[in-house]
């Protein structure tokens, strides 16, 4: 079997169950719509913080790498959430717990929004990154489950421009917002629209057709579970690049606002925030690497969407502005294209308990998020932007390494 017919290729269904939704009918379309407004809610409000981090560091007097705290813990805690969720979403209603979590989630912003200190700001963002963790992974599985198999690639690309969109939208208007009144402002501002798209969430998804709750919980049977996902080398390679794709890429995006708004650029909140428009290279990125993936396999994609961002992290070291902003645009498409195949990868090696390795690759994911973002603060503020380029660039190049060598052993088979 060649890497193409195996990359990306659900798994047949079961005898019994029902087709999964095609291309081109209703179901299929709402679906969509509804994952597509889950993504940008989930990562609107996970995000949102991101530009505000140096009004953070002045407002509370805090340092480069605390302030990024606002992000990593929210980041941390939506790692361990997914791991959690990835096994109660085998007890109840997929479509029941992400709609709770995008709504609870949204009002922990509005509380972030009103926090009269540092540490009740970080413990509504620490709540806030727990209840999103019923998104993501809980969100890939129903996709796995319910997509037909020749269409989940494009599916799961429309479901990643979702999450790039809201991750632009929560990037830029938090932005313009603090430009027109205040950071407390804009962030209740994001959060009351979060908690729209939680509704509108609930009216659109059709309720699983592929998927029966199990009852009662039985912890065995998710270590089971886990432990057997832990040991497929294809996916374990799959876990390491989620863990290298959002390193590289919050890395990066934590501190290009501190760079840019010292000298000799000295750019204000909207005009920084103005840099990820940058996603909207990824909003096309998405739906593009899956068509690819769908036709020639995941591999070469992949390890191109990581190579992109290696070269994009070295072209930022360029004093121009043009050529940030080019090395910004460049990693923005190279991370959507590498998430985008390696999320839709990932579903198809899991040929059984889908939720429990989505929820392992978004455990790794996130983590890369939580843990280099943290890291490289310290790159910063040790190494300067070079520091920082330098970390970043040697965890994508590690990345490509592991892209090449995913379906190793099923090409050799």
């Amino acid at each position: 079997m060649n890497a193409s017919s195996v990359v990306v290729a659900a798994a047949p269904p079961e005898p019994g169950l029902e087709r999964g939704l095609e291309r081109g009918t209703a179901a299929y379309r709402r679906a969509n719509l509804a994952l597509f407004l889950a993504g940008c809610s989930t990562f609107s409000l996970l995000y949102c913080v991101q530009p505000l981090l140096p009004e953070f560091a002045r407002d509370f007097r805090l340092s480069p790498a605390s302030a990024s705290l606002a992000l990593s813990l929210s980041t941390a805690a939506l790692a361990l959430a997914i791991f959690a969720a990835g096994a109660l979403s085998q007890q109840i209603s997929r479509r029941r717990l992400m709609f709770a979590s995008m709504a609870l989630a949204a009002a922990c912003n509005l509380l972030a929004a009103t926090a009269p200190s540092w540490p009740l700001l970080l413990l509504a963002r620490l709540a806030e990154g727990a209840l999103l963790g019923g998104v993501p992974a809980v969100a890939m599985a129903y996709l796995a489950e319910e997509m037909d198999a020749r269409h989940l690639s494009g599916a799961m690309g429309l479901y990643v421009a979702g999450t790039a969109f809201g991750g632009m939208m929560g990037r830029v208007g938090m932005g313009l917002l603090v430009e027109i009144g205040d950071w407390r402002t804009a962030m209740a501002i994001i959060g009351a629209t979060g908690l729209a798209a939680a509704f509108g969430f609930a009216a659109l998804l059709p309720p699983s057709r592929r998927f029966a709750p199990r009852r009662g919980f039985v912890l065995r049977q998710h270590l089971h579970a886990w432990a057997a996902h832990l040991r497929h080398p294809g996916l374990l390679r799959l876990f390491a690049i989620g863990f290298v794709l959002t390193s590289v890429f919050v890395a990066l995006f934590n501190y290009v606002g501190f760079r840019l708004a010292g000298a000799p650029y000295r750019l204000g909140p909207a005009q920084i925030s103005l840099i990820f428009l940058a996603y909207v290279f990824g909003m096309f990125a998405s739906p593009l690497a899956g068509r690819l993936a769908d036709r020639f396999g995941g591999r070469w994609p992949l390890a191109a969407g990581l190579a992109l961002m290696a070269v994009g992290a070295l072209v930022t070291l360029a004093q121009s502005l043009a050529a940030i902003i080019a090395g910004i645009s460049l990693i923005t498409f190279g991370y959507f294209v590498g998430h985008s195949v390696a999320s839709a990868w990932v579903g198809r090696l899991a040929r059984s308990d889908k939720g429990h390795a989505s929820s392992l690759y978004l455990l790794f994911y996130y983590f890369g998020s939580s843990i280099t973002g943290a890291l490289g603060g310290w790159a910063w503020q040790h190494g300067g932007w070079g520091g920082e380029v330098a970390l970043t660039a040697s965890l994508a190049a590690a990345g490509i390494v592991l892209a090449l060598q995913v379906d190793r052993g099923e090409r050799r088979a």
